[in-house]
């Protein structure tokens, strides 16, 4: 194995964690209009997030950076061709961390009610957004023999990655309550299990048909694998949500959302962008990779880096392990 294939598996191994972590993010913010009932109710969903997702998007920005190092044709066609989808979710991603912060600080009810709308769709668009741009990344777009996207936005939106926005959200937004219902107590917590079993239902409909089409259109023997590992994870998470074993259901949601991910890989490799117009003009691990020199350094720093960044992260979730209620909810947030 070269290194540039090294660090094709490396960067899918970043966005399995981004979407693990970040996915139940996601989910919670669509949550706090589906699943709470009241602003001690939405708080609390808030709360179970608030000390661990700015380190949930360092994945994103690990997942980027080393995507512009490691393979700078490939950042550069899909930033340039997915610009505005991608400009999207970075103003999303920038008004939710505002919304999570600035929420809590003046008691006026106008004042928060305004941040939760921006917490509901600033996570609602990037769950649909990621599962599009993912979508025609595996898919193909029309890129020229000079590496440059020609089509337009509109061919972005075809019925493939659609649907890869719609598993995507359905998903996330299942992982999110399956993830409520462990970090939660008293009544929120019964209603998220029930939330999680009817979310998992529809996400296991519209998985299964996406997952499908792609395993028929370009898979093979081990992204088939990948595609049975999420399906019976995903039916083994709603199995566990459905007795109360709400950390097996969220292992289990995890594993589906990272099996996922694997299978759309394993469907793109050896390339890294497809082209639909000619498939020699496609965008490949080794001529989209920077030289070998450079992806050895990156070796080097990523191996000494990363270990320590998940430690941290790792410590971070055990710190803050213990469920919460609206009994932990100061009055005035």
């Amino acid at each position: 194995m070269q290194l540039h294939d090294v660090w094709f598996v490396l960067i899918a191994f970043l966005w399995t964690g981004y979407f693990f972590l970040e996915g139940f993010d996601f989910g919670i913010g669509v949550l706090t209009k589906l699943l709470a009932r009241d602003r001690g109710e939405k708080r609390v969903l808030i709360n179970t997030i608030g000390p661990v997702w700015d380190g949930n998007e360092v994945w994103l920005l690990s997942a980027g950076g080393a995507t512009f190092a490691a393979f700078p044709e490939w950042y550069a066609t899909l930033f340039s061709g997915f610009y505005l989808p991608l400009l999207v979710i970075l103003v999303c991603l920038i008004v939710r961390g505002v919304a999570f912060e600035y929420r809590a600080k003046r008691p006026e009810e106008r004042w928060q009610r305004n941040w939760e709308h921006a917490i509901f769709w600033t996570s609602l668009l990037p769950a649909v957004l990621w599962g599009v741009a993912f979508g025609n990344i595996v898919h193909g777009v029309k890129i020229d023999a000079h590496k440059e996207y020609v089509g337009g936005l509109l061919d972005l939106f075809n019925p493939y990655a659609i649907l890869g926005g719609l598993v995507t959200l359905t998903l996330f937004t299942f992982h999110g309550a399956v993830f409520a219902s462990l970090k939660t107590v008293g009544d929120i917590r019964a209603r998220a299990r029930r939330t999680a079993g009817v979310l998992g239902l529809v996400a296991a409909v519209l998985a299964l048909g996406f997952l499908g089409w792609t395993q028929a259109d370009k898979g093979d023997g081990s992204s088939l694998v990948a595609m049975i590992v999420a399906v019976v994870a995903l039916v083994a998470a709603l199995g566990a949500n459905r007795i109360g074993r709400e950390g097996w259901a969220f292992a289990f949601s995890g594993i589906t959302i990272a099996a996922a991910v694997a299978m759309l890989f394993l469907t793109l490799f050896p390339n890294v962008m497809p082209s639909t117009l000619n498939e020699s003009w496609s965008l490949t691990v080794s001529n989209a990779s920077s030289s070998p020199y450079t992806l050895k350094i990156m070796t080097w720093c990523a191996g000494i880096a990363a270990p320590l960044v998940m430690l941290y992260q790792g410590w971070t979730y055990w710190v803050f392990r213990k469920r919460i209620g609206t009994q932990h909810i100061a009055e005035s947030h």
